[in-house]
């Protein structure tokens, strides 16, 4: 991991210049940092189920917008926020085995449907569980439902994790046009046959473009992304996702509990009351909802800065960026691709994201499978994760199962994945090359 001082987190340069988008992007912030409760506070809507109770108590690393946190190495952040947050304000919560303070901030999904006697069925899932519910919080009336079933289905082997994914520099992801990713993935043809490398795009259902965000592409927009987290992590009704989730229990038996609805709905919508005179970009900033300034926040966020130095030295780096394209991981974590025009910041238009990523998804073989399918990409594909800030990052892959890059790289090797050759190429570098690549990565 980088050692010297984190640079992301703020604005993109042109964000700063304008008066109007850093109000907003400072808007955004703070409510990207707020609190929720259930009834009562300020910021009305937590549950009746949820994952979390803060958008930047799980982008936190290493700092906000940032990914999962980790108190063993970075003590100022403090513990998994989920440890903290189970129990506050006397909720009636479990901790389940699988979350730790030391450990990566998750969220659960079920591969399959269980049946009436509790027994795995054949019929998928793959939504999100959320881990707590309100019962016993002092501002959650008396609401009583209970959590799922975490340890059953953790015997049946039908538990997934997913952790949170930076979001430093997604503006410019968001910017890149679909016909840049398609003609990039037809690139290097040739090479990528013999490597086995195929990849293909998410693409959106309903409007046939591209979707790029997620671990699985699965979200084409960052509004489409703030508005399903806010729902689906912290159980907050908002324009987009205006209805409480129940858990599948509920849904046959006619829905939550009433007593459970304590919010009109959608609890985040627009603010038309506030005031919206063109010369108060502070009050201007005030108008839309939680997630469109989510989504402003996250547009606005400048991608982070690689180091040149460390660790271990420019020429360690430099020889391991060549390393890096010469074993072949280059075909899918393209260096950089080019911005289309933008009209909200000149920083996203006609720009240059070096997010080493083709925003594509690719089998990743028998190692890393979830088994769950969402939209285009199947049971073992998985987006290309972009690396840019990776070195800054604790917990690595899509569920956080390690700590170790090394292993991280090994791991694309199960049967089955498209990266099985590249990563035997990596295994053929001697250990000093190896050093030297694992030095590059840890740069970004």
């Amino acid at each position: 991991m980088r050692g010297e001082k984190v640079d992301a987190g703020g604005p993109l340069a042109s964000v700063s210049a304008d008066p109007n988008a850093a109000a907003f992007f400072a808007n955004g912030l703070v409510r990207f940092q707020e609190t929720e409760s259930v009834n009562g506070g300020n910021n009305n809507g937590l549950g009746p189920r949820f994952n979390s109770n803060s958008c930047s108590s799980c982008h936190a690393q290493p700092t906000t917008g940032g990914t999962s946190p980790s108190a063993s190495v970075y003590p100022n952040i403090g513990p998994n926020p989920e440890t903290v947050v189970f129990n506050l304000l006397g909720a009636h919560n479990a901790l389940p085995s699988f979350i730790t303070a030391d450990g990566p901030v998750r969220e659960a999904r079920f591969k399959f449907m269980l049946t009436g006697d509790g027994s795995l069925s054949s019929t998928p899932d793959g939504g999100v569980h959320d881990l707590f519910v309100i019962t016993g919080r002092s501002d959650a009336g008396g609401c009583q439902i209970s959590q799922p079933a975490f340890e059953r289905n953790l015997a049946l082997d039908n538990v997934i994790f997913r952790i949170p994914t930076p979001l430093f520099g997604v503006g410019l992801i968001e910017s890149i046009t679909d016909n840049t990713i398609l003609s990039n993935l037809k690139s290097n043809a040739v090479q990528k046959g013999e490597l086995g490398i195929t990849g293909h795009p998410n693409f959106n259902g309903n409007d046939g473009t591209i979707s790029r965000f997620g671990w699985k592409a699965q979200n084409r927009s960052l509004l489409v992304f703030s508005g399903e987290a806010y729902n689906v992590e912290m159980g907050v009704t908002n324009e987009l996702f205006p209805n409480e989730r129940p858990s599948p229990d509920e849904e046959v038996l006619g829905g939550l509990p009433a007593n459970c609805l304590t919010n009109k709905t959608p609890e985040d919508s627009t603010n038309f009351a506030v005031g919206t005179s063109s010369s108060d970009a502070g009050r201007n900033a005030q108008v839309p909802s939680d997630i469109v300034e989510f989504a402003v926040f996250m547009r606005f966020l400048a991608p982070p800065t690689a180091s040149t130095t460390t660790p271990g030295g420019a020429g360690s780096i430099a020889s391991g960026r060549s390393l890096f394209t010469s074993v072949g991981c280059a075909h899918c974590h393209t260096p950089e691709l080019p911005t289309g025009p933008s009209s909200l910041t000149a920083d996203l238009s006609h720009a240059t994201a070096r997010l080493f990523s083709d925003l594509v998804v690719h089998r990743m073989g028998a190692l890393l499978a979830d088994g769950v399918s969402q939209g285009g990409a199947g049971p073992d594909e998985f987006r290309t994760a972009p690396l840019w800030g990776l070195g800054q990052r604790i917990h690595f892959l899509h569920d956080g199962r390690t700590m170790d890059l090394l292993d991280a790289i090994r791991q694309h090797a199960g049967p089955g994945s498209e990266a099985e050759q590249v990563v035997d190429r990596f295994q053929a570098l001697t250990s000093k090359q190896q050093q030297d690549l694992l030095n590059f990565l840890r740069s970004l």
